[in-house]
């Protein structure tokens, strides 16, 4: 037979591991500095010129 388990403490683990992954990763978006998001934008901001620019527009529209 299986062990025993406490459901109530199982789901608080549960939780508290959750929530730590949660915070791990807002660490990882908002702890940057001021310089490291503006490259990033400048950074998304050349990738979607360059996707726009290498569009194909369809042949029957104008």
């Amino acid at each position: 037979m299986g062990e025993v388990v406490n459901l109530r403490k199982w789901r608080k683990a549960r939780e508290k591991a959750e929530a730590e992954a949660q915070a791990a990763a807002n660490r990882a978006a908002f702890g940057r500095s001021k310089a490291e998001k503006k490259r990033d934008a400048a950074e998304a901001a050349q990738r979607d010129a360059l996707l726009e620019g290498s569009r194909m527009d369809s042949p029957d529209k104008p």
